[in-house]
Protein backbone atom coordinates (compact mmCIF):
# COMPACT_ATOMS: atom_id res chain seq x y z
CA UNK A 1 0.00 0.00 0.00
CA UNK A 2 1.19 3.23 -0.73
CA UNK A 3 2.32 5.81 2.12
CA UNK A 4 -0.13 8.95 2.59
CA UNK A 5 2.24 11.91 1.55
CA UNK A 6 1.71 15.54 2.18
CA UNK A 7 2.42 17.17 -1.25
CA UNK A 8 5.61 20.01 -0.16
CA UNK A 9 7.72 21.41 -2.51
CA UNK A 10 11.65 21.91 -1.51
CA UNK A 11 11.34 24.73 0.89
CA UNK A 12 9.06 22.50 2.80
CA UNK A 13 5.59 24.40 2.00
CA UNK A 14 2.58 22.57 1.47
CA UNK A 15 1.72 22.27 -2.17
CA UNK A 16 -1.98 22.37 -3.46
CA UNK A 17 -3.18 20.25 -6.49
CA UNK A 18 -2.11 21.85 -9.89
CA UNK A 19 -4.56 22.60 -12.71
CA UNK A 20 -3.21 22.36 -16.44
CA UNK A 21 -4.58 24.38 -19.37
CA UNK A 22 -3.67 23.59 -22.74
CA UNK A 23 -5.03 26.09 -26.17
CA UNK A 24 -4.29 25.27 -29.37
CA UNK A 25 -1.25 22.85 -28.80
CA UNK A 26 0.25 21.98 -32.11
CA UNK A 27 3.58 19.83 -32.50
CA UNK A 28 5.04 18.87 -35.74
CA UNK A 29 8.19 16.70 -36.67
CA UNK A 30 9.13 18.12 -40.15
CA UNK A 31 5.82 17.63 -42.24
CA UNK A 32 4.31 15.59 -40.02
CA UNK A 33 1.48 16.85 -37.97
CA UNK A 34 1.68 14.93 -34.76
CA UNK A 35 -0.61 17.43 -32.75
CA UNK A 36 -3.05 19.95 -34.18
CA UNK A 37 -4.67 22.44 -31.70
CA UNK A 38 -5.25 20.51 -28.79
CA UNK A 39 -7.00 22.21 -25.88
CA UNK A 40 -8.72 21.20 -22.80
CA UNK A 41 -8.30 21.99 -19.17
CA UNK A 42 -7.91 19.57 -16.27
CA UNK A 43 -9.38 21.19 -12.73
CA UNK A 44 -7.18 20.64 -9.05
CA UNK A 45 -7.60 17.68 -7.86
CA UNK A 46 -8.50 15.96 -11.25
CA UNK A 47 -8.32 12.03 -12.27
CA UNK A 48 -8.55 13.03 -15.90
CA UNK A 49 -7.96 10.05 -18.92
CA UNK A 50 -6.11 10.83 -21.94
CA UNK A 51 -6.90 7.88 -24.71
CA UNK A 52 -7.01 7.12 -28.47
CA UNK A 53 -5.76 4.47 -30.92
CA UNK A 54 -2.46 3.90 -31.33
CA UNK A 55 -0.65 6.39 -32.98
CA UNK A 56 -2.86 9.26 -31.45
CA UNK A 57 -0.27 11.92 -30.48
CA UNK A 58 -1.49 10.69 -26.34
CA UNK A 59 2.25 10.18 -25.60
CA UNK A 60 4.04 13.00 -27.96
CA UNK A 61 1.21 15.11 -25.65
CA UNK A 62 2.49 13.86 -22.55
CA UNK A 63 6.31 14.60 -23.78
CA UNK A 64 5.36 18.23 -24.50
CA UNK A 65 3.50 18.85 -21.15
CA UNK A 66 6.31 17.61 -19.32
CA UNK A 67 8.95 19.30 -21.38
CA UNK A 68 10.63 16.26 -23.55
CA UNK A 69 9.14 18.11 -26.53
CA UNK A 70 8.81 21.92 -27.35
CA UNK A 71 5.29 22.36 -28.92
CA UNK A 72 5.81 24.36 -31.76
CA UNK A 73 2.24 26.88 -30.52
CA UNK A 74 0.07 27.18 -28.81
CA UNK A 75 0.05 27.13 -24.78
CA UNK A 76 0.48 24.93 -21.56
CA UNK A 77 0.42 26.70 -18.05
CA UNK A 78 -0.03 24.89 -14.64
CA UNK A 79 -1.77 26.25 -12.12
CA UNK A 80 -1.74 29.83 -14.37
CA UNK A 81 2.39 29.49 -14.98
CA UNK A 82 3.01 29.46 -18.62
CA UNK A 83 5.29 26.59 -18.90
CA UNK A 84 5.40 25.12 -22.85
CA UNK A 85 9.11 24.60 -23.53
CA UNK A 86 10.66 24.68 -20.25
CA UNK A 87 12.87 22.32 -19.46
CA UNK A 88 11.81 18.70 -17.39
CA UNK A 89 13.51 20.05 -13.94
CA UNK A 90 12.15 23.35 -14.04
CA UNK A 91 8.88 21.82 -14.44
CA UNK A 92 9.61 19.44 -11.60
CA UNK A 93 10.23 22.46 -9.40
CA UNK A 94 6.74 23.45 -10.01
CA UNK A 95 5.45 20.14 -8.79
CA UNK A 96 5.09 18.37 -12.27
CA UNK A 97 6.20 14.46 -12.12
CA UNK A 98 5.74 11.64 -14.43
CA UNK A 99 5.72 7.95 -15.72
CA UNK A 100 6.75 6.69 -18.51
CA UNK A 101 5.30 3.41 -20.29
CA UNK A 102 8.81 1.90 -20.46
CA UNK A 103 9.90 2.13 -16.43
CA UNK A 104 13.28 4.21 -16.27
CA UNK A 105 14.97 3.04 -13.78
CA UNK A 106 18.71 1.90 -13.35
CA UNK A 107 18.44 -1.85 -13.27
CA UNK A 108 22.13 -2.25 -11.60
CA UNK A 109 21.10 0.68 -8.51
CA UNK A 110 19.05 -0.87 -5.36
CA UNK A 111 15.16 -0.28 -5.65
CA UNK A 112 15.84 2.36 -2.87
CA UNK A 113 18.15 4.28 -4.63
CA UNK A 114 16.27 4.36 -7.36
CA UNK A 115 13.25 5.83 -5.26
CA UNK A 116 15.52 8.30 -3.60
CA UNK A 117 16.22 9.72 -7.06
CA UNK A 118 12.56 11.23 -6.37
CA UNK A 119 13.34 13.17 -3.75
CA UNK A 120 16.28 14.68 -5.31
CA UNK A 121 14.10 17.84 -6.52
CA UNK A 122 13.63 18.35 -2.85
CA UNK A 123 16.70 18.80 -1.59
CA UNK A 124 18.02 22.40 -0.20
CA UNK A 125 20.85 24.37 -1.43
CA UNK A 126 23.05 23.81 -5.11
CA UNK A 127 25.31 21.71 -6.39
CA UNK A 128 27.97 23.51 -4.25
CA UNK A 129 26.46 22.47 -0.84
CA UNK A 130 25.21 18.74 -1.87
CA UNK A 131 28.91 18.15 -2.85
CA UNK A 132 30.12 19.39 0.30
CA UNK A 133 27.19 17.81 2.44
CA UNK A 134 26.52 20.93 4.42
CA UNK A 135 24.45 19.86 7.85
CA UNK A 136 21.16 21.19 6.52
CA UNK A 137 21.89 18.83 3.31
CA UNK A 138 22.48 16.12 5.17
CA UNK A 139 19.42 16.48 7.58
CA UNK A 140 17.40 17.35 4.32
CA UNK A 141 18.97 13.67 2.99
CA UNK A 142 18.35 11.81 6.01
CA UNK A 143 14.91 12.67 6.02
CA UNK A 144 13.85 11.86 2.34
CA UNK A 145 15.86 8.34 3.03
CA UNK A 146 13.62 8.01 5.71
CA UNK A 147 10.27 8.62 3.94
CA UNK A 148 11.29 6.43 1.24
CA UNK A 149 11.97 3.38 3.21
CA UNK A 150 8.79 4.25 4.96
CA UNK A 151 6.73 4.46 1.39
CA UNK A 152 8.56 0.86 0.39
CA UNK A 153 7.19 -0.27 3.70
CA UNK A 154 3.98 0.62 3.39
CA UNK A 155 4.14 -0.51 -0.48
CA UNK A 156 4.86 -4.12 0.98
CA UNK A 157 8.55 -3.94 -0.50
CA UNK A 158 10.27 -3.53 2.03
CA UNK A 159 12.16 -6.85 1.84
CA UNK A 160 13.43 -5.21 -1.72
CA UNK A 161 14.63 -2.02 -0.67
CA UNK A 162 18.44 -2.79 -0.81
CA UNK A 163 18.06 -5.00 -4.05
CA UNK A 164 19.16 -4.14 -7.54
CA UNK A 165 16.05 -3.05 -9.32
CA UNK A 166 16.79 -5.18 -12.08
CA UNK A 167 15.94 -8.19 -10.09
CA UNK A 168 12.16 -7.23 -9.52
CA UNK A 169 9.49 -8.28 -12.32
CA UNK A 170 8.05 -5.25 -14.62
CA UNK A 171 5.00 -5.07 -12.44
CA UNK A 172 7.31 -4.26 -9.66
CA UNK A 173 9.46 -1.50 -11.72
CA UNK A 174 6.50 0.03 -12.48
CA UNK A 175 5.47 0.18 -8.60
CA UNK A 176 9.08 1.34 -8.37
CA UNK A 177 8.87 4.10 -10.88
CA UNK A 178 5.55 5.07 -9.05
CA UNK A 179 7.17 5.46 -5.68
CA UNK A 180 10.27 7.45 -7.27
CA UNK A 181 7.09 9.71 -8.75
CA UNK A 182 5.61 10.29 -5.53
CA UNK A 183 8.68 11.02 -3.01
CA UNK A 184 8.78 14.28 -5.05
CA UNK A 185 5.79 14.98 -3.72
CA UNK A 186 3.80 16.27 -6.97
CA UNK A 187 1.30 18.57 -7.71
CA UNK A 188 0.72 17.07 -10.73
CA UNK A 189 1.23 13.67 -12.02
CA UNK A 190 1.27 11.80 -15.71
CA UNK A 191 1.00 8.30 -15.53
CA UNK A 192 1.77 7.37 -19.06
CA UNK A 193 0.39 3.31 -19.60
CA UNK A 194 0.62 2.27 -16.27
CA UNK A 195 -1.27 -0.63 -16.75
CA UNK A 196 0.52 -2.21 -19.91
CA UNK A 197 1.91 -5.20 -19.17
CA UNK A 198 0.41 -5.83 -16.09
CA UNK A 199 -1.93 -8.94 -14.69
CA UNK A 200 -5.11 -8.42 -14.17
CA UNK A 201 -3.86 -8.49 -10.63
CA UNK A 202 -1.82 -6.25 -10.66
CA UNK A 203 -4.27 -3.50 -12.79
CA UNK A 204 -6.78 -4.17 -9.80
CA UNK A 205 -3.56 -3.09 -7.13
CA UNK A 206 -3.40 -0.33 -8.96
CA UNK A 207 -6.68 0.84 -9.56
CA UNK A 208 -6.53 1.13 -5.01
CA UNK A 209 -3.11 2.44 -4.85
CA UNK A 210 -4.14 5.04 -7.51
CA UNK A 211 -7.85 6.12 -5.12
CA UNK A 212 -6.14 6.02 -1.87
CA UNK A 213 -3.31 8.75 -3.26
CA UNK A 214 -6.04 10.66 -4.16
CA UNK A 215 -7.86 10.15 -0.99
CA UNK A 216 -4.71 10.98 1.08
CA UNK A 217 -2.79 13.80 -1.01
CA UNK A 218 -3.83 17.09 -2.64
CA UNK A 219 -2.84 16.35 -6.32
CA UNK A 220 -3.96 16.20 -9.89
CA UNK A 221 -3.40 12.69 -11.91
CA UNK A 222 -3.39 12.34 -15.64
CA UNK A 223 -3.26 8.92 -17.30
CA UNK A 224 -2.41 8.02 -20.72
CA UNK A 225 -4.24 4.15 -20.52
CA UNK A 226 -5.51 1.84 -23.52
CA UNK A 227 -6.99 -0.34 -20.61
CA UNK A 228 -10.37 1.23 -20.28
CA UNK A 229 -11.83 -0.73 -17.42
CA UNK A 230 -8.89 1.21 -15.41
CA UNK A 231 -9.88 4.53 -17.04
CA UNK A 232 -13.42 3.64 -16.22
CA UNK A 233 -13.18 3.07 -12.95
CA UNK A 234 -10.58 5.88 -11.97
CA UNK A 235 -10.98 9.04 -14.56
CA UNK A 236 -13.52 12.35 -13.72
CA UNK A 237 -13.53 12.86 -17.20
CA UNK A 238 -10.97 12.35 -20.45
CA UNK A 239 -10.20 13.65 -23.77
CA UNK A 240 -9.93 10.69 -26.58
CA UNK A 241 -7.48 12.13 -29.38
CA UNK A 242 -7.50 10.84 -33.03
CA UNK A 243 -4.50 11.64 -35.63
CA UNK A 244 -3.29 14.43 -33.15
CA UNK A 245 -6.89 15.93 -33.15
CA UNK A 246 -9.08 15.95 -29.97
CA UNK A 247 -11.86 14.15 -31.16
CA UNK A 248 -13.94 14.29 -28.12
CA UNK A 249 -13.94 15.06 -24.30
CA UNK A 250 -16.51 13.78 -21.61
CA UNK A 251 -17.04 10.70 -19.13
CA UNK A 252 -15.39 7.28 -19.59
CA UNK A 253 -18.83 6.13 -20.44
CA UNK A 254 -19.63 9.18 -23.02
CA UNK A 255 -16.79 8.27 -25.02
CA UNK A 256 -17.05 4.66 -25.07
CA UNK A 257 -20.36 5.19 -25.93
CA UNK A 258 -19.50 7.59 -28.68
CA UNK A 259 -20.00 6.24 -32.57
CA UNK A 260 -16.93 8.82 -33.49
CA UNK A 261 -14.60 7.44 -30.78
CA UNK A 262 -15.87 3.52 -31.60
CA UNK A 263 -14.84 4.63 -35.22
CA UNK A 264 -11.35 5.57 -34.58
CA UNK A 265 -10.54 2.15 -32.56
CA UNK A 266 -11.90 -0.17 -34.36
CA UNK A 267 -12.31 1.39 -38.22
CA UNK A 268 -15.84 2.75 -40.21
CA UNK A 269 -16.61 -0.35 -42.25
CA UNK A 270 -16.45 -2.27 -38.32
CA UNK A 271 -18.15 0.19 -36.56
CA UNK A 272 -20.99 0.17 -39.68
CA UNK A 273 -21.18 -3.55 -39.05
CA UNK A 274 -22.03 -3.08 -35.57
CA UNK A 275 -24.54 -0.78 -35.86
Amino acid sequence: MIAPIPSIDATGRYRVAASLSLKGVNLHFGGVKVLQEVSFHVEPGAIFGLVGPNGAGKTSLFNCISGHYKPNSGSITISGTEVSGSAPYSLARLGLARTFQQPALLLHASVLENVLLGGHIRLPGGPVSWALRLPYTARAERGIRAEALELLNRAGLGWAANLPAGELSHGLHKGVELWRALLSKPALLLLDEPAAGLSHGEVEQFIQTVRRIRAEQDITIIIVEHHMGLISALTDRVVVLDHGRKLMEGTAAEAQSDPRVIEAYIGKDAADDAA
